[in-house]
């Protein structure tokens, strides 16, 4: 009997310490808490029993008569029996080190010694606390009720919108005003603040929350917004389609997908501290973008565990978020613009808006698509604008989509956008742009490439047939005008090229390219899940797997003539790893580096 608990206390404290580093450092998935505390209850059984039969006294048994027995002779050989031949034999430090690491490791109570039964039990509680600290401890005490902010979404040459929360009755109404600050040191700041409008009354409907617009703004100006609840930030217009600011060559913008609080685990971070926001906030004065694209599952609801399908639920999530200490540094100066994935809603979402997209749905309109761009069309969750030199096409790859199984890749009657919202792609793709537009952006939460292998029938390589659909009209773009796709949802990072079939009627320079980023804070992939595959026509530029933080910017370049430029720059863990250049008029593709075959 004593054996089998050996055996168990071993093998369950190997479950505990490896399940957990897992799930607290590699992948918070959600099956990892109840193996762990399983395993602990596991543990603490065949641990008891071992104890009572080594003669360890034990709350129920212990008197003063039982204390010294087990002081006495009959322990004391007993206690020698359990011994290494080694300590036996009076032990070098070596064997007594090696014995004392033994009894840490395997998790296995020492009779001769009571600091290493204890050491040893408090690691494998630790490591329990650890996990149920990951689970419970943000949502239970910081639900994020009295959260007070602002930020600014969408911004075009002549507006700008803006969300405020205050749930404290207190500071109503709310005020909300504006003034021009120009760049530099040598313009005069306009003491002149102007007002926007005001909020009598805020009310749960709203999760407190109401959104304001500021009108007739000058194009590539800078302003600061002020909120009578102490609330403040800075944005700059857009330029007028077709260019770029006068004191710059080019539109910049961020991109990348995912986030996830306090992962890589810290016990000693903030609950809702966000490492890849670290990372993020060092480079925004340096790149100067004018907005983040962020391209989904800005929160996990189901990671590491669901804990409710309710609004209020989802709501929590959202104000988490933004109740994070490292938020305010990723969006005082920098604007953030939305589209939705799965685990806003549910893992691999296809179930269009049945339970529990309503209650998913409800935190979205609140705090996101309040503030992006306009809709393409009344009711829809798909956006377009324009903004200097480039166009974008926001996609909802969740909402309107068919499920994923049972029909095949191939199938003519699977559909990831819906009828209404592929005719709205295909005529963002097929219009002419105003002169000086030389990109069109199409931004999918999903990989577009099918070269990702695991897990792919989510992504696009499970709607091939909508998806050839949606090619030939990129490669069917006006000449002079690139096509580039943005994606995320991978916790890896890939470069793929699209190029035409050869012998068909487009040139090669109709390439299409993929920039798939993520994540900006969460973990990536311990094994390796994209492959380029001969005669699939879909080649590997870069892919750049680790890193728990990957943002790109995209940096499209203004001026005169009919050929576009852009740049690709892509930040891991804080730091710049590879920067790729595309050019619109061109036959040749860009440079594929020595790792462009996965292997």
């Amino acid at each position: 009997m004593e054996s089998l608990a050996t055996y168990l206390v071993v093998l369950s404290t190997a479950t505990i310490r490896i399940g957990a580093y897992i799930f607290l450092r590699w992948i918070p998935g959600h099956h990892a808490p109840p193996v762990v505390l399983l395993s602990a209850l596991l543990y603490a059984i065949a641990f008891i029993s071992i104890c009572q039969s080594q003669g360890w006294p034990t709350a129920a048994g212990r008197t003063p008569s039982s204390a010294s027995s087990f002081n006495g002779k009959i322990e004391a050989e007993r206690m020698l029996a359990a011994k290494s031949p080694g300590e036996r034999r009076g032990g070098s430090k070596k064997e007594r080190r090696t014995w004392a690491g033994w009894i840490l490791l395997s998790g296995l109570p020492d009779p001769t010694s009571f600091q290493l039964t204890a050491a040893t039990a408090c690691i494998n509680l630790l490591v329990c606390l650890f996990v149920a600290d990951m689970v419970y401890r943000a949502p239970m005490m910081y639900p994020a009720h009295e959260l007070s902010f602002s930020r600014v979404g969408y911004v075009s040459d002549t507006t700008a919108s803006l969300i405020v929360r205050e749930p404290r009755s207190s500071q109503l109404p709310i005020f909300v005003s504006y003034r021009n600050v120009p760049h530099g040191s040598g313009h005069a700041v306009d003491e002149s603040w102007k007002a926007v409008g005001k909020a009598y009354w805020l009310s749960n409907e709203t999760d407190y929350t109401f959104t304001m617009f500021i009108n007739g703004l000058q194009p590539s100006s800078r302003y600061q917004y002020a909120v009578s609840n102490n609330q403040t930030g800075h944005f700059t217009t857009a330029p007028t389609a077709g260019h770029t600011a006068p004191d710059s060559d080019k539109l910049t913008f961020l991109t990348s997908s995912c986030i996830k609080p306090r992962f890589p685990y810290n016990p000693l971070s903030h609950p809702l501290s966000m490492p890849g926001f670290k990372h993020l906030a060092r480079w925004i004065p340096d790149l100067k973008a004018s907005f983040m694209l962020f391209l989904g599952d800005f929160i996990y609801i189901d990671v590491p565990r669901r804990l409710g399908s309710d609004p209020e639920t989802y709501r929590r999530e959202y104000r988490q978020v933004y109740s994070s200490p490292d938020w305010p540094s990723v969006s005082q100066y920098l604007p953030w613009i939305h589209v939705m994935d799965d685990h806003e809603i549910a893992n691999d979402w296809d179930g269009n808006t049945t339970a529990p997209y309503p209650a998913a749905a409800d935190p979205w309109h609140i705090y996101h698509t309040s503030v992006n761009p306009p809709p393409v069309s009344l009711g829809a969750s798909y956006f377009q604008f324009t903004q200097g030199p480039a166009s974008f096409f926001l996609m909802d790859t969740r909402r309107y989509r068919t499920p994923s199984q049972p029909l095949s890749a191939n199938s003519s009657e699977k559909s990831m956008l819906g009828p209404e919202q592929l005719s709205h792609l295909l005529t963002f793709l097929s219009r002419r742009e105003p002169e000086g537009v030389k990109w069109k952006f199409v931004i999918s939460s999903i990989p577009f490439t099918r070269n990702w292998r695991f897990g792919s029938t989510d992504t696009w390589a499970g709607y091939l047939h909508e998806r050839q659909i949606i090619l030939e009209a990129m490669w069917s773009v006006s000449p002079g005008i690139g096509v580039v796709v943005l994606s995320g949802d991978r916790h890896e990072f890939a470069a793929t090229a699209f190029p035409p079939p050869e012998g068909s009627r487009w040139p090669v320079s109709a390439t299409v390219h993929e920039f798939s980023t993520s994540p900006l804070s969460m973990f990536y992939l311990p094994f390796r899940t994209y492959e380029e595959r001969d005669g699939e026509g879909e080649a590997c530029v870069k892919y750049v797997p680790d890193g728990n933080s990957k943002f790109g910017a995209v940096e499209v370049m203004g001026g005169k003539g009919d050929q576009g430029v852009m740049r690709f720059r892509l930040f891991i863990d804080g730091e710049e790893v590879w920067d790729h250049v595309l050019t619109t008029g061109l036959t040749v593709i860009g440079g594929r580096g020595s790792d462009a075959i996965w292997g």
